[in-house]
């Protein structure tokens, strides 16, 4: 497989990266809230504001991100096609498939939501970032608070943790899946983005 490579991809295949790898993103967001086995921590915050207000959990995370974009202003973070397609497009898929996929009953189907949800965001996330056209609202977040003098483990620990009390004090599902994509999502991303070949 030859390697990827930002600097000489054209437009159109970086597009094509970029897109696929949010359509993917959304639909395993979209099965890890069908598996009701518990949410990453962001997915339990958009949850939570979805039961108290009624909208769907893709419009909260329509709306969280152009919200979290706000303070990139005073973080002078810079967005691009990539991060206002994220705000767009990521709730649309992530709604799409919760209203598509069969909601399981059996344990089984359930736990194979879950495990193929973090497969997908895993793959999907290695090809956003090959695209290089812009983080999500999310990640912009947490470099902009690393940029301000706090590391990159402590910016993402303290958002996380915030985001996922919050989502659980709201009603948000938080349980083993939560624990199960905290610990494999990394190492299930960074598989992926060397098969791509991704640096």
């Amino acid at each position: 497989m030859t390697e990827l490579s930002l600097s000489t991809s054209s437009l159109p295949a970086r597009l094509l990266r970029l897109y696929t790898g949010l359509a993917l993103y959304g639909a395993g967001i979209g099965l890890q809230i069908e598996s009701t086995l518990g949410n990453d921590p962001w997915d339990a915050f958009h949850q939570g504001l979805a039961v108290r207000t009624g909208w769907s959990i893709g419009t909260w995370i329509i709306l969280v991100g152009a919200l979290v974009m706000v303070f990139w202003i005073p973080l002078r973070q810079k967005p691009g096609i990539g991060t206002i397609s994220n705000i767009v497009l990521l709730g649309l898929f992530a709604d799409a498939t919760i209203w598509l996929a069969p909601t399981p009953s059996h344990l089984a189907v359930r736990t194979a939501y879950l495990t193929v949800a973090i497969v997908l965001v895993g793959f999907a996330t290695a090809l956003y970032i090959s695209a290089g056209l812009g983080p999500g609202p999310r990640d912009g977040l947490m470099t902009g608070l690393h940029r301000l003098g706090l590391s990159i483990r402590m910016a993402r620990t303290l958002i996380e943790v915030s985001v996922l009390v919050t989502g659980w004090l709201l009603g948000g599902v938080v349980g083993v899946g939560t624990l199960a994509f905290a610990l494999l999502i990394g190492p299930c991303t960074q598989v992926f983005m060397r098969l791509l070949k991704v640096t």
